[in-house]
């Protein structure tokens, strides 16, 4: 079997209707245009109404990004927030950069950057690199004996 020897099933191609071909063919005469009038004569552009406001003139005009599609805004940013009371399974001395926590499961994913906040205890010594800490944050991790890195962002 070639290429070129392919067929359809039996029936799966219809005929296309065949309008204007004489009386005989059941669609002759005015060829399925019904008589007189607008349609029957030449094109109707889309949209058109017969004269009447189309719809597209009667809707009011929507200009910008809607807020259903960015309700925060379109510059917000997503952080992942950990508290310091979460680093507390962490062996001491440890250095937590956010892909070793997105690695252990404490959080899902980086987004836009991650930020340390101040809930809980923490008691070991932990190196915590982030884009963002609060001051308690970072005073429990100083207290601790450990440090606060931040990861610096290009800004523009």
């Amino acid at each position: 079997m070639k290429i070129g020897e392919l067929e359809g099933a039996a029936g799966a191609k219809k005929a296309p209707k065949r309008v204007g071909r004489g009386i005989g063919s059941g669609h002759g005469k005015t060829a399925t245009r019904g008589h007189k009038g607008q349609k029957a004569r030449g094109s109707v552009r889309p949209g058109f109404e017969g004269g009447q406001t189309p719809l597209q003139r009667r809707m009011r005009k929507l200009r910008g990004l809607s807020k259903t599609a960015y309700p925060q805004g379109i510059f917000h940013k997503e952080y992942a927030e950990v508290n310091v009371g979460q680093l507390e399974r962490f062996e001491a001395g440890e250095t937590l950069t956010p892909a070793r926590l997105v690695e252990a499961g404490v959080i899902a994913a980086v987004h836009h950057g991650l930020r340390v906040l101040g809930e809980g205890e923490i008691t070991k010594a932990l190196t915590v690199e982030a884009h963002h800490f609060s001051k308690s944050a970072q005073q429990k991790l100083e207290a601790a004996g450990g440090a606060a890195r931040l990861i610096e962002t290009k800004r523009g």
